[in-house]
């Protein structure tokens, strides 16, 4: 499932997306099962947000001393 909403999801977008999924799981009226359902999607969520994260990490220059560009 992460991979289809990896494809498909910007990080902005899987923000949103597992801010609300956290805000579903924190109602009362959720069921047991729809809870478990609830945090592997938010689970889901988090993996997508991280991986994009690092994949923007890996691509920020840093400039040394001595005014060149290399990758972080």
């Amino acid at each position: 499932m992460a991979k289809k909403i990896e494809e498909a999801l910007s990080l902005e977008e899987a923000l949103i997306k597992l801010e609300e999924t956290v805000n579903k799981l924190q109602q009362e009226e959720v069921s047991l099962e729809e809870s478990f359902q609830l945090y592997q999607q938010g689970m889901d969520y988090v993996k997508v947000c991280s991986q994009t994260i690092d994949q923007v990490e890996k691509k920020v220059l840093l400039l040394n001393q001595e005014g060149n560009l290399e990758e972080l």
